[in-house]
């Protein structure tokens, strides 16, 4: 017979990682995620790829990694997403996502993060209210293949 395991929730491990990290990191990510849900309540929070937070709405929104040097928010679909602010500063070279590495001692503009947390969640939705159109039954040609 199985036993259940208990998991916790994907917030719980969130918390954890910024009580783990207790310095400017753990401060940093704790201001993000609060940004984040400010922008978003229903950003839904998970936990993946062997502990990355990731912030989800119809789809990633974005991640929150801790590195030595900064902590990094990833947005799943950067690249599609006008950032009038400039807050993107790193993996500007891909095709899909771009990154904001906030360093230590550096300042979150607050108001241009929830401008672009709301156009990723907008990005997100914008494809999953309408229904896929269904495909249209072929005519028969009268023409036989022999």
């Amino acid at each position: 017979m199985k036993r259940t395991v208990p998991v916790e929730s994907a917030s719980a491990f969130i918390d954890a990682k910024i009580n783990e990290l207790g310095d400017w990191r753990g401060k940093t990510l704790a201001k993000v995620r609060a940004i984040i849900h400010k922008a978003d309540p229903e950003i839904v929070e998970e936990w993946k790829w062997m502990g990355t937070p990731v912030f989800s709405h119809g789809g990633i929104v974005c991640t929150g990694e801790t590195y030595k040097n900064a902590v990094k928010m990833t947005f799943a679909k950067g690249a599609a997403l006008k950032d009038p602010s400039g807050l993107f500063n790193s993996s500007l070279d891909g095709n899909v996502r771009r990154a904001i590495d906030i360093h230590e001692g550096d300042k979150v503009d607050e108001a241009a993060l929830k401008v672009l947390i709301r156009a990723a969640v907008a990005l997100n939705l914008k494809g999953k209210s309408k229904p896929k159109p269904k495909p249209k039954p072929r005519r028969a040609t009268g023409k036989r293949a022999d």
